[in-house]
């Protein structure tokens, strides 16, 4: 990490490390800057190094680095200059959105370039095989790596701005220009996907803001400058999400904006809460929520008649006839009926919810509650006086459903007036939160409401009626329809029906299994019939606690005991598995200390490599400084040699460079430039009262001027007048006399075109044939290519399986060798073994009789010794029966008997009987001290030893 004296340096450093187009090490040198405390005092210098900064980070697209470095920016000039920061972000944006608006307009196809569902996922894996399967990148593929990058990293660029600007109480104007500028953004590319995020981000950041109350800077809602900010920006939210077509966010929206209401409890301007309203009839209708709907729309009137005094009385008479028909599309039945109780509780939940959203009061106790319902709302228009704003068709609309009887041709009488009805409806030019109004939407939702009153009214004075009777009574719907809308009255206990295909009929009626009384019958016929049993048989007295507690006794000890077994081994278990926890985590313990290690590694070998740059950078700063106290110095001199006045003389002390002669320079420009301001003032002065004697004398001339001007032009207008007259009249009567000359050439211009035309059919029905027949031939072809590739691609995959198969065969016969080979390698192995542990033991017995006979030699007693040795031999050489041995030769007599003491006047006699024992190891007894081993050692150490007279020789080495 380079350290600067000054921020200058640093601003230097980087403009000349781009200068030879090293952007990253400027990017870095600036981020080091930036992200020191050294320089958390704020200067101007600093925001030149942010602007540049910023810049770096929008040409390289490193929106990480550009959101450190603006967090740490903040932190500098919060308390100090909160404007510096405002321009640059505004610098940032500007920057960002001008290449994103580049890269667009160098893009030919921007609808394909942008078809990326996601802009913060990655490169999609159909999109890296494509790339690696083609060898040239098509036009479309170009386009997505031209323009995509630059909109990612302009929508990270409003994420970091909103995200830095979230509790900033200072800069509540820029965080809602940028979300204003995100909300576009997301509108005109259709970017759905962000635009939740979007949402979600700025309801994260209003939920936090309520959360940690206690921040320095925290926005205050209650100000009515933020709180209008905070409005305005959930209203833009409202409208880009109704036209994206995002119901669901939209009425996320809503209640966004009636929280804040809440919150601070004051409510919004009229014309915000008509926009308010208009959005809700929309997502209401969206939903198929009638009911909500018709409120929001009287919500909505009310608004527009008390506060909109420019309301015209054709807007009025619509939005009031919009009201009256959404009120009468809702369903005349309870569309709860039948439901659970969970679902019943719901729908009071999100009733309760959905009348706060709208602004009616709803008491949440049961004998105060005001409920949402058909009725009420019909009853509330009335009382409000809707009616007497609406059209004449919707007022007879309203009376025929509601107030007529008439069983036979209710719908007959209702279809004109929906005609009618339907043809209503237009923009509303006084109103504009709700720029157009359609009243042929409502136009199905009535039809079936005449529908259903009419079987109501039918059910009431017929029990049966036919179903072609039905059909012809109904003109809006074919038998199935009604039959389904039937099926949902019945299902509501709205109308008792049923049909007969049969029969071709319909009855009408009560008694059905639908009906009220005869709905549980089978759970009431369940508890009567148990109460009559328990009547005959009443039940036997209890028997007593005792005996049943010893009769089940033995079972309950049984259980007892399982449970005690069971538990038993659930404690064994959670041991273990404590114990394997305890195990892992000291696992994870070393595993830890080891990457903690590593990093320290790492970290001294950074700090090494930092030591060497910084070193590298100081020598390069020492070069540019006696550089630019070189160029000082000659500056110095030219500006002594052009200087005419005297300076002031430079003290031979101080350090002159660069800068501080720029300095000199330019205060002395400064103090001539304000010299030259001062004469001009002088003259300006001086030239004003010249001018304003000038024109004092002119004024009466000009205006004589301008009278006399007056008269001539009007006499000149009145002349070319009369002229323009008459030259029209002339071009009048001469058109007259073309059009008279050109009217007998219209049948030979007709007979001519009929001519032309005919030949262009003929040359075009000739061209349509040619054209089908060169296309057949090219079908016909690419027939014949698809087939011959077909065949190809048989029989090169035929061939690789055939390759692959005979590649399996002979590694598995690889395998098998390698198997047998392995096995006789072990079998080999296992004969060598047991030849060699047969030898062992048999020189272990070897050894075993050696050893015996030393002890037996050893334990015969002296006298024996020289008695024996004083008989002569009898038995040639070989052992008699008394014990004795036959005598060696003289080379053998000679050898010392060693390991045991002998006189020396018996010396000779022993040696000549005695067998010559093997000379002591000194690895085995004493020299080397090491304790003995009777496994052999099978090396090349072979020593034969000679016992007595004999041949026999045994193999002695060194033991392990």
């Amino acid at each position: 990490m380079a350290t600067f004296a000054k921020p200058e340096n640093a601003l230097k450093r980087a403009e000349e490390l781009i200068t030879v187009g090293q952007k990253q090490e400027a990017l870095q040198a600036l981020h080091d800057l930036i992200t020191s405390r050294r320089y958390r005092a704020w200067q101007k210098t600093l925001e030149r190094i942010m602007f540049k900064y910023v810049e770096l980070c929008v040409d390289m697209r490193r929106g990480r680095f550009a959101k450190d470095g603006l967090i740490q920016y903040r932190i500098v000039c919060q308390q100090v200059n909160i404007n510096s920061l405002e321009e640059v972000i505004k610098h940032f944006m500007h920057l960002a959105t001008e290449r994103a608006e580049l890269a667009r307009n160098q893009a030919q196809a921007l609808e394909e370039a942008l078809d990326v569902e996601d802009l913060e996922a990655d490169k999609r894996p159909e999109d890296l095989m494509l790339s690696y399967v083609s060898g040239e990148k098509g036009k479309d593929r170009s386009d997505r790596e031209l323009v995509t990058p630059w909109f990612k990293f302009l929508w990270e660029t409003y994420r970091t701005v909103l995200e830095i600007l979230r509790n900033n109480s200072r800069l509540e104007a820029l965080y809602a220009m940028t979300a204003h500028r995100a909300f576009q953004f997301c509108k005109q590319y259709k970017r759905t996907t962000e635009f939740r995020r979007l949402c979600e981000i700025i309801r994260n950041h209003l939920a936090n803001l309520n959360k940690y109350r206690d921040q320095r800077d925290r926005p205050d809602l209650s100000a009515p400058e933020s709180l209008q900010l905070y409005l305005d920006t959930r209203f833009e939210q409202l409208k880009v999400a109704t036209e994206l077509g995002l119901w669901q966010e939209a009425f996320r929206s809503i209640e966004d904006i009636y929280g804040l209401m809440c919150m601070v409890k004051k409510t919004p301007k009229a014309s915000l809460m008509v926009v308010y309203y208009g959005k809700l009839t929309e997502i209401f209708w969206m939903s198929s929520n009638h009911l909500y709907h018709a409120y929001a729309w009287l919500k909505l009137f009310s608004l527009q008649k008390g506060f909109n005094k420019n309301l015209s009385q054709k807007d009025l008479q619509l939005i009031a006839s919009s009201v009256v028909l959404a009120a009468l599309s809702v369903p005349p039945y309870d569309q709860s009926y039948g439901a659970s109780h969970l679902e019943l509780e719901n729908e009071k939940e999100r009733s309760l919810r959905v009348a706060n959203l709208i602004g009616f009061e709803v008491e949440p106790k049961a004998e105060n509650r005001v409920v949402l319902s058909r009725s009420s709302l019909l009853s509330e228009l009335v009382s409000k006086g809707v009616m007497s704003c609406v059209t004449q068709e919707v007022k007879d609309l309203y009376h025929l459903l509601e107030n007529e009887f008439l069983p036979l041709d209710l719908a007959l009488k209702v279809q004109p007036v929906l005609t009618k009805i339907s043809k209503l409806g237009g923009k509303l030019a006084s109103v504009s939160s709700v720029p157009e109004v359609q009243l042929s939407q409502y136009v199905p939702a009535l039809e079936k409401l005449a529908t259903l009153r009419l079987l109501q009214q039918v059910s009431q004075v017929y029990q049966t009626i036919q179903i072609d009777n039905i059909s012809k009574m109904i003109p809006f719907f074919d038998f199935t329809v009604i039959e389904k809308i039937s099926v949902d009255a019945v299902r509501r206990n709205f109308l008792a029906i049923k049909v007969d295909h049969m029969k071709g009929a319909v009855f009408f009626g009560k008694q059905s299994i639908e009906a009220e009384g005869l709905r549980d019958h089978l759970s009431l016929f369940a508890e009567s019939l148990s109460k009559a049993r328990m009547m005959i048989y009443p039940p036997a007295k209890k028997a007593a606690k005792l005996g049943d507690a010893l009769s089940n006794l033995a079972e309950i000890v049984e259980k007892e005991h399982r449970r005690l077994l069971a538990r038993k081994s659930i404690i064994e278990k959670r041991k273990e598995e404590q114990e394997r926890l305890l195990l892992e985590m000291e696992r994870v313990e070393e595993s830890k200390r080891r990457e903690l290690q590593k990093l320290t590694e790492d970290a001294e070998q950074k700090r090494i490599a930092a030591e060497y740059e910084q070193r590298r950078n100081q020598r390069i700063l020492k070069e540019i400084e006696d550089r630019e106290l070189e160029e000082a110095q000659a500056m110095l001199q030219e500006a002594e040699k052009r200087s005419k006045r005297k300076k002031k003389p430079v003290l031979e002390g101080e350090k002159m460079t660069k800068q501080v002669i720029m300095e000199l320079a330019l205060n002395e420009q400064l103090r001539e430039r304000q010299e030259r301001e001062k004469k001009l003032q002088k003259f300006a002065k001086t030239m004003d009262h010249l001018e304003r004697a000038k024109r004092e004398e002119a004024a009466p001339l000009i205006e004589a001027a301008y009278k006399q001007r007056l008269a001539e032009e009007a006499a000149l207008h009145e002349r070319e007048q009369q002229q323009e007259v008459e030259l029209s009249r002339q071009r009048h009567a001469g058109d007259l006399e073309e059009k008279k000359r050109l009217g007998r050439m219209l049948e030979n211009k007709r007979i001519l075109e009929e001519r032309v035309v005919s030949s262009r059919e003929a040359e075009f029905n000739r061209l349509k044939r040619e054209r089908q027949e060169r296309i057949s031939q090219i079908i016909q072809q690419r027939k014949q290519e698809r087939e011959a590739r077909r065949k190809m691609i048989f029989f090169l995959r035929s061939e690789e399986e055939r390759q692959k198969r005979l590649q399996e065969e002979e590694e598995a016969r690889k395998r098998e060798e390698a198997e047998r080979r392995k096995k006789e390698e072990a079998e080999r192995q296992a004969k060598l073994d047991e030849i060699a542990e047969k030898q062992r033991k048999r020189m272990l017995e070897l050894e075993e009789k050696e050893r015996r006979e030393k002890e037996e030699i050893l334990r015969r007693p002296i006298a024996g010794l020289a008695k024996s040795t004083a008989e002569p031999p009898t038995l040639g050489g070989r052992p008699t029966e008394l014990g004795g041995t036959a005598p060696v030769p003289a080379a053998a007599a000679a050898a010392p008997a060693a390991g045991r003491y002998v006189p020396r006047h018996l010396r000779g006699k022993v040696d000549a009987a005695a067998p010559v024992a093997p000379p002591p190891e000194t690895d085995r007894w004493g020299g080397s001290g090491s304790k003995p081993d009777d496994r052999p050692s099978w090396r090349d150490e072979r020593k034969p030893t000679s016992f007595g007279s004999g041949s026999r020789t045994s193999w002695s080495g060194s033991r392990r």
